[in-house]
């Protein structure tokens, strides 16, 4: 996020798009409807389907899935020409605007409409509320990233939050929501293949040298490594083997019966994990790993906030922390890695991280620090780009629309979207063995618009079974309004993966976003059947 949590109470309205906010971070939810309720901030929702958060909004644009790009310049477009852009920001502390324009230019109200499903009108509002209302919090998960044009959805919306001077300030900010828990802090410690620690580029020889000699080592590969699904994809063929730290991608990911064909091919698969997930059960070792409850370390979570863990308990058996295992499997393989406490490991990391430099576990004991933190007494940055972007300008990008990778056709005539439930947690691993939560979410539901229900002699709680070019699930129909959340578009039809058994990800495209590399989990064409028990 460029801003952060506490700073929703300085919004005068809300953009949230692709983000079903209430079900998938709930704490974040009850700051934006405090907000909403209490200071009468407007609320402008983006979601193809009826999430909970669209019943308090004062606009929710119902788009098609993959559509974000078109209803974006739909919305600049409409500030331009009705002269609602910050002229005076756009002057002084960006580049790119002609480029935007000229781009812009071409969109028009019948091209909008038909791409996204939304009126003309309903743009117009739109983009009406949230120009009037300043500053405006652009709000976005992965509706907005797990497309082929992913990286392109989230430069829009940079485009959209410049136009309107909303970046750098109180109240505003481009403010992405992280799946997890501690994403934001697996990619801050270089968990993404082409960056160290902090984002340091892998190519730059510099950086490259600077981690050699802190680390004691010769010649760090320069070369971009390969991403998840680049990996899985490659497994028995380029790859031969695979370490899975935390990870269920027999579950996560895209195009399940190809990730077991390629796991099955392996010559090794080490899984290290708290349970026996589906990923580890087809592992040659398993090695147990601790809770977050049974170590000690630090989350860096959504808002750039650096917090500590602390341990309650000891953990079970022979499970251990991650960073013992790691340690340990180095010091076997002939490197040795000697830490004596998840301290140490943050001491290095500030000694070669220049927005870590000023964090230590001693200043981290009452409410966390926000990076970048270049020193020691530094404390810490609650909003980003205040003043100048940390390039210098801020770069509009004339982004086009382009399609999903999979359209509607004959034989697979419905688009299908997928997401998360309130009640289950990613793929399920620790919320399904929790009696009470399986209560509630017992099993998979496939949630289709009254409609397309009609039109398949589909009715509420009847077995279908959907499919799609890469494979089938059967799963119990959620059709109409439910007491959390609605139904989605007609001709639209969403799942969530929680489920091993009927996991979305068995329809899911593999097709991914061409620089991001994220695979388009949120469009691909499927049909849907009663299903014959």
């Amino acid at each position: 996020m460029t801003n952060y949590t506490a700073d929703f109470e300085n919004s005068k309205a809300f953009f949230i798009i692709g983000s079903n906010t209430l079900e998938q971070h709930p704490i974040i939810a009850y700051k934006v409807r405090k907000v909403v309720r209490e200071k009468g901030a407007k609320l402008v929702i983006v979601d193809p389907r009826e999430v909970p958060l669209a019943k308090i909004a004062d606009m929710h644009l119902k788009i098609k899935p993959g559509s974000n790009i078109a209803i974006l310049n739909g919305l600049m477009k409409v500030i331009l020409d009705e002269d609602l852009w910050d002229k005076a920001y756009v002057q002084e502390r960006t580049e790119g605007f002609d480029e935007l324009k000229a781009m812009l230019d071409k969109v028009t109200p019948a091209w909008v409409e038909e791409i996204t499903g939304v009126s003309w009108q309903q743009v117009q509002e739109a983009a009406r509320m949230i120009a009037v209302n300043k500053p405006c919090a652009l709000i976005y998960c992965m509706g907005i990233t797990q497309h082929i044009t992913g990286h392109q959805n989230v430069l829009s919306c940079a485009n959209l939050q410049m136009l309107l001077g909303n970046v750098g300030v109180p109240g505003g900010g481009v403010n992405p929501l992280r799946g997890q828990n501690n994403v934001q802090g697996a990619c801050d410690m270089g968990g993404l293949p082409n960056v160290f620690t902090g984002y340091q580029v892998v190519i730059n020889a510099d950086i490259r040298k600077k981690f050699e000699q802190a680390w004691g080592v010769e010649a760090l590969p320069a070369n971009v490594g390969l991403t998840v699904t680049e990996m899985v994809g490659g497994a028995g063929k380029k790859i031969k083997g695979l370490y899975v730290v935390g990870e269920n991608p027999m579950v996560s990911d895209p195009d399940l019966n190809h990730v077991k064909d390629s796991l099955e091919k392996l010559d090794i698969l080490v899984v290290q994990d708290m349970f026996l997930t589906e990923t580890a059960q087809l592992a040659d070792v398993v090695l147990p790993a601790a809770s977050f409850a049974e170590k000690d370390g630090t989350f860096s979570n959504t808002e750039r906030r650096v917090q500590r863990v602390r341990k309650a308990i000891d953990p079970p058996g022979q499970a251990r922390s991650d960073w013992e295992i790691v340690c340990d499997l180095a010091t076997r393989m002939g490197y040795p890695m000697h830490y004596a406490h998840p301290s140490d490991i943050m001491d290095e990391i500030a000694s070669v991280t220049p927005s870590y430099a000023g964090i230590s576990y001693d200043r981290l004991e009452k409410d966390g620090i926000q990076w970048p933190c270049p020193t020691k007494d530094h404390p810490g940055t609650k909003i980003l780009h205040v003043g100048k972007f940390s390039r210098g300008l801020g770069k509009f990008s004339a982004v086009e629309y382009l399609p999903p990778s999979e359209q509607p056709d004959q034989e697979y005539p419905l688009i299908f979207t997928t997401g998360r439930s309130l009640f289950q947690y990613h793929t399920g691993t620790m919320t399904r063995r929790s009696a009470g939560i399986n209560t509630l979410a017992p099993e998979a539901t496939v949630e289709i618009h009254p409609e397309d229900a009609n039109k398949y002699g589909i009715a509420d709680g009847d077995k279908v079974k959907v499919s799609s070019r890469r494979g089938q699930v059967v799963a119990q129909a959620s059709v109409g309004q439910k007491p959390l959340v609605g139904s989605p578009i007609p001709g639209v039809v969403f799942m969530t993966f929680h489920y091993a058994e009927a996991s979305a990800n068995f329809l899911t495209s593999p097709k991914v976003d061409p620089i991001a590399k994220i695979p388009e989990f949120k469009a691909c064409a499927v049909k849907v059947e009663k299903f014959a028990v």
